[in-house]
């Protein structure tokens, strides 16, 4: 029965999953990221892989990550999305975003960033993000923001597209 049960897993479609923790400064700046590791040169949110086959959750991995990219470990707020991202050449992508609040002078000022990653860090107004950030991660962040304050929960997105318009296309 475990051979079974083993090769049914092993034949079940794959996908990866991955965790990012919004912070923005007192005036609305979101924190981006320089990854070394990214040949388009776009920017990124503080966060990576979930390390599930380790039995990490995606709330478990934001709060890691964002200590491991930028030395600080503040536990993660509320979800405020999840975007189900398709690319070429890889599985469909499960994107977990928390809300990491606003951070003080102090907690930007300790930021130590993880070398073998990434080049800099910075506060980018909000509507410069399509600068930096990949197309469906601009839109992934500015669902996330709208979500917010509007207390509706977390953004369900596919490609940074609402998933109900999505659905309904």
């Amino acid at each position: 029965m475990t051979t079974d049960f083993a090769t049914y897993i092993a034949g079940l479609p794959r996908i990866l999953a991955g965790a990012n923790t919004l912070f923005r400064s007192q005036d609305g700046r979101i924190l981006l990221v320089e990854p070394n590791y990214r040949q388009d040169g776009t920017w990124t949110l503080p966060g990576g892989t979930i390390e599930s086959d380790e039995g990490e959750t995606p709330r478990q991995a934001a709060r890691r990550e964002t200590a491991e990219e930028i030395g600080l470990d503040i536990p993660p707020g509320a979800l405020i999305a999840v975007d189900w991202v398709t690319g070429p050449g890889r599985p469909p992508l499960a994107s977990y975003l928390y809300d990491g609040g606003v951070l003080t002078e102090e907690q930007f000022a300790a930021i130590r960033l993880q070398a073998e990653e990434l080049d800099s860090w910075r506060l980018v107004p909000q509507e410069e993000l399509g600068a930096y950030l990949t197309p469906g991660a601009a839109r992934r962040v500015r669902a996330a923001l709208a979500a917010l304050p509007a207390g509706t929960g977390p953004a369900e997105l596919v490609n940074g597209r609402p998933a109900d318009a999505v659905a309904d296309a």
